[in-house]
């Protein structure tokens, strides 16, 4: 199963529009495709609790209670992910961060005994308004991936004025994860 996380408050916008080219791409090449809306998800952001860390250090686990553990798990039991979020001042959007915050702080250190680990990651970023930023945010979500030692499969930058060609290279990028699992 490749699990799509996708955040935007906008259902009908261009980042909706990259999560279903991602959908339709794992489904139109024989994978299974979860999507997962960040946004309206009861996911907080991290606490630093207690020196910093709390039970994430040494239990790989987040002590503050709401949606994101259930996600964690799902996260975790995916053969894949794919990360689309929209660009807001050149970063992730705040539900994105919320959660990927989060995971970073679980996986980190986990290394290559995580269950994360070498798993395959397609970014997404999708700027609307000016088009700025994708880059920035892509650089983002790439060290993001380093960090919790998924594999970055590619990071697509997604414009407004890209939109026409750049869902094609979505969809395309989507089914290419699928048959890189089935290796």
């Amino acid at each position: 199963m490749i699990l799509v996380l996708w955040s935007s408050p906008n259902d009908g916008g261009l980042t909706a529009a990259c999560a279903h080219a991602a959908e339709k791409g794992i489904d139109g090449a024989g994978g299974e495709c979860k999507l997962y809306k960040l946004d309206g998800a009861i996911i907080g952001s991290c606490h630093a609790c207690g020196n910093g860390w709390g039970t994430c250090r040494d239990g790989h686990v987040c002590q503050v209670q709401d949606g994101f553990q259930a996600l964690h798990e799902e996260v975790k039991k995916a053969e894949s992910l794919v990360a689309v979020t929209p660009v807001y001042w050149g970063d992730m959007s705040e539900s994105a961060k919320n959660f990927f915050d989060r995971l970073r702080r679980c996986e980190a250190l986990l290394g290559q005994k995580g269950e994360l680990h070498g798993k395959p990651f397609l970014a997404v970023a999708a700027a609307g308004g000016s088009g700025n930023g994708t880059l920035s945010c892509l650089t983002q979500m790439e060290r993001l991936a380093m960090h919790i030692g998924l594999r970055m499969f590619d990071g697509i930058p997604v414009k407004r004025f890209t939109r026409q060609y750049q869902l094609n290279t979505v969809e395309c990028a989507a089914a290419a994860l699928v048959s890189e699992i089935k290796k």
